[in-house]
């Protein structure tokens, strides 16, 4: 099938709900048969999140209490972009330094990933930082966060095992070892 046969064209948008982290709009498309559908899309900034991998082979990993989902959790630092113009290698070095008080010396974007394509836009830009240097944590006034260090292959193991859930934690700790044991290895 030709992939124009696929494709819908935006028609228009409305703000359904302007809110603070997302905005809910109702599209408005012309499907490929012509015909005009509804679309429910989040509108998200974008985030930056970082696999921070110091010099014994640990990645820094936040620990934080997620409403959404009933939990405490273990990450990869990350966070939203302070608008859709930031550069996402600014958020991402915001994020570490907040969330961990580290900064990096080398930066590598590993990949883009797209959340929830069904129905938000939220783009996630994911880093590998190395040469690590230490400092004090900061976080946003409303996240209360800990610090973890654990040896990458310890981490792959548990997004092997179902511990980890966090989607953008996952990929960036198995690109991340893909990357050290296939290049810098």
């Amino acid at each position: 099938m030709d992939e124009n046969q696929l494709l819908e064209r935006f028609v228009s948008s409305e703000v359904v709900y302007p809110g603070v982290i997302i905005r809910l709009e109702h599209w408005q498309v012309e499907l490929p048969n012509g015909d005009k559908a509804l679309r429910e899309v989040a509108v998200h900034p974008g985030a930056s999140a970082v696999v921070a991998l110091d010099q014994e082979g640990n990645v820094l990993l936040v620990r934080q209490h997620r409403i959404a989902v009933g939990r405490l959790t273990l990450e990869i630092p990350a966070g939203k972009k302070d608008g859709p113009e930031e550069d996402p290698l600014v958020t991402a070095r915001r994020e570490l330094s907040e969330e961990t008080g580290c900064t990096a010396e080398n930066w590598r974007e590993l990949t883009v990933l797209e959340t929830t394509p069904g129905f938000c836009n939220e783009r996630i830009h994911i880093y590998l930082a190395t040469g690590l240097s230490a400092g004090a944590s900061h976080p946003d006034e409303d996240e209360f966060v800990s610090l973890t260090r654990m040896p990458l292959k310890e981490a792959v193991r548990r997004v092997m095992t179902g511990d980890f859930r966090d989607a953008k934690t996952c990929i960036g700790l198995m690109m991340a070892d893909y990357i050290v044991k296939n290049e810098m290895g």
